[in-house]
């Protein structure tokens, strides 16, 4: 199976459970991204990855228009029913990898993601796309787990990430994101920054990781170095805290 397919499928099963996880469907960080765009007046906005639509909800409160672009047709399933519950009639959906968008150029104000780039195939690639749907003087605002500095802590993030679930690629350093949206031409910054916690029982089950893996994630918890449980706050059950970014570019 390939990457895209493996994507597709593992969040494919999983849909409903992102809608209702709460640490999907509250936080400051979608307060911020509301506020953004009601800064824009009448803003075309792409939320690209949009998982269970948590950005794409926040973002139509104030824009002309929301896309909310996904590789897993059931996400958009449960997006658009969810839209249509809260009368949000200015969503529509389109499914496809971040890629290869199926948007002209120059077309929108703003290109958010939110907790999905970590899975994207390639993501220097998406940022090259992103900056041609954009129009001249769109913003960006993107969301994500990442990656610490120190490597002995990036090696025990990725590799309990994986375990968990296959489709993951990476969470990536702050320093890999700046340069990346620089490749792509934009400058970009990171915004904010804080710590997530995950309770572990949820964590797992929203992705359906075989007990296998999960008890693979645990013993890889237990038996990391003091330096590693005290940066990630590791429980006795498993549950810890990531690392999240904000980064702004335009």
């Amino acid at each position: 199976m390939k990457h895209h397919d493996q994507v597709a499928d593992a969040f494919g099963s999983t849909a409903a459970a992102y809608l209702t996880s709460p640490s999907h469907a509250s936080g400051a960080d979608l307060e911020t991204l509301a506020a953004e765009i009601a800064s824009t007046p009448n803003a075309d906005v792409l939320d690209l990855g949009c998982g269970a639509g948590h950005a794409s909800f926040a973002a139509a409160r104030h824009a002309r228009s929301v896309v909310a672009y996904d590789i897993a047709e059931p996400m958009l399933a449960v997006v658009a029913a969810a839209a249509r519950e809260r009368g949000l009639d200015n969503v529509r959906t389109e499914q496809g990898a971040a890629e290869r968008l199926p948007f002209a150029d120059a077309s929108f104000d703003w290109v958010v993601s939110r907790f999905s780039a970590h899975h994207w195939h390639d993501l220097p690639d998406a940022l090259v796309e992103v900056r041609r749907v954009l129009k001249p003087g769109g913003r960006v605002l993107f969301i994500d787990g990442a990656g610490p500095d120190h490597p002995l802590l990036d090696t025990h993030l990725q590799a309990i990430e994986v375990l968990r679930d296959g489709s993951h690629v990476r969470n990536y350093r702050a320093d890999e994101w700046v340069a990346f949206f620089a490749k792509a031409g934009f400058e970009a910054s990171v915004r904010e920054r804080w710590r997530l916690p995950l309770e572990f029982k949820s964590w797992i089950a929203r992705m359906r990781t075989p007990d296998d893996r999960a008890q693979a994630i645990r013993s890889l918890w237990s038996n990391a170095p003091d330096e590693v449980r005290q940066y990630y706050g590791v429980k006795d059950d498993g549950s810890f805290m990531l690392d999240v970014l904000m980064i702004e570019a335009g």
